[in-house]
């Protein structure tokens, strides 16, 4: 690749999706001195993204600024006036952004996009006659992309944990650390992927036993009540739901010790900071390429139920209509798992 170029990437979301972009971008960015990167995605996603030199973020706000086809045309009209670019990397390959790709390369520009493996993922779904094996992780799919460009790009899938300075309108919520901290994420859009709420109930009982401190992660109103309603429960248990900015989220969960999540956000934005996940898996399966960046398959916690998984995003009802995927997990298990990851933390 020629010197001193610059790429424009799009990823938009969802957020776990967005934040499992970010390894590739320090890989890319790290492993090519020469280029430097645009990254344009929602505005709340730009904390994944602070730091890493070389990349300036450009949020898009699809709901007013952006929004419709005449706010792609003006945000491509805005991208186009910011910079030259050398390409287009497209991380998401949805309508909005094959419309960008295609406006800039009328003016010229060379693009690569992702390719997801719809087919081999249907394969993966299906059932009967399903094929069970692993498929390309997603990021080195995003890393595939930078590679049709021409960078060299080699991801290391390992966990770097770095502790930051909680502030204190943060440390009044959580208290200074003085034992293990688990940060415990049981939410996720679509129902095939959480466990059951009155079973994780359960799990914290098992974990309020210990001497930790439990910390509760979710985004919505409803997620708040619940979440509420645990800490009220058990002692040792806080809820940092609708608390706290994602920037000190992110701070508070580089110091956790451990992280319990579904298939979800939760995991990806552990990844972000190093933090191992004991991740639990309903519907979905993790051979579908959206395990954490780094995260270990040991750590996994999932049933074998033959219709297992039958969806790649926990979206589709349970055809059994009983999500046993799900109900066949036991909270001991879970807490087991958890367990057995603090004493190597």
């Amino acid at each position: 690749m020629p010197a001193g170029k610059h790429i424009l990437v799009l990823r938009f979301s969802a957020m776990g999706d967005v934040a499992m972009t970010a390894p590739v971008i320090k890989a890319a960015l790290h492993q090519n001195p020469d280029i430097t990167i645009t990254f344009v995605s929602r505005p709340e996603f730009e904390d994944f993204f602070k730091g890493i030199p070389r990349l300036t973020f450009y949020g898009a706000d699809f709901q007013t600024k952006y929004k419709g086809f005449a706010g792609l045309i003006k945000l491509f009209r805005a991208l186009k006036k910011a910079s030259d670019y050398y390409a287009l990397a497209d991380l998401h390959d949805t309508l909005r952004s094959k419309i960008l790709r295609r406006l800039f390369r009328l003016s010229g520009l060379t693009y690569a996009f992702i390719d997801k493996g719809r087919p081999e993922k249907k394969l993966l779904t299906r059932y009967p006659g399903k094929v069970l094996k692993p498929l390309k992780p997603t990021a080195e799919r995003y890393a595939d992309v930078f590679r049709k460009l021409g960078l060299e790009i080699r991801l290391d899938n390992q966990l770097t944990r770095k502790p930051k300075v909680l502030q204190r309108e943060v440390l009044d919520i959580t208290g200074a650390k003085t034992k293990t901290w688990i940060g415990i994420a049981p939410f996720a859009k679509h129902k095939g992927k959480i466990y059951p709420l009155e079973r994780t109930e359960q799990v914290l009982a098992l974990l309020s036993e210990e001497n930790i401190d439990i910390f509760l992660f979710g985004g919505s109103l409803l997620e708040e009540e619940i979440c509420l309603a645990w800490e009220q429960k058990f002692a040792n248990i806080t809820t940092l739901v609708r608390k706290l900015t994602i920037e000190q989220e992110l701070a508070v969960i580089s110091n956790l010790d451990v992280m319990m999540s579904m298939d979800s956000a939760g995991m990806h934005l552990a990844s972000l900071e190093g933090i191992p996940v004991v991740s639990v898996w309903g519907a979905t399966h993790h051979y579908a390429g959206f395990l954490g960046y780094g995260q270990s398959e040991a750590n996994i916690v999932a049933d074998n139920i033959e219709c297992r998984p039958c969806s790649v995003y926990g979206n589709k009802p349970c055809f059994r209509k009983d999500y046993a995927c799900l109900y066949n997990i036991t909270p001991e298990t879970i807490a087991g798992k958890i367990a057995e990851l603090i004493k190597h933390a």
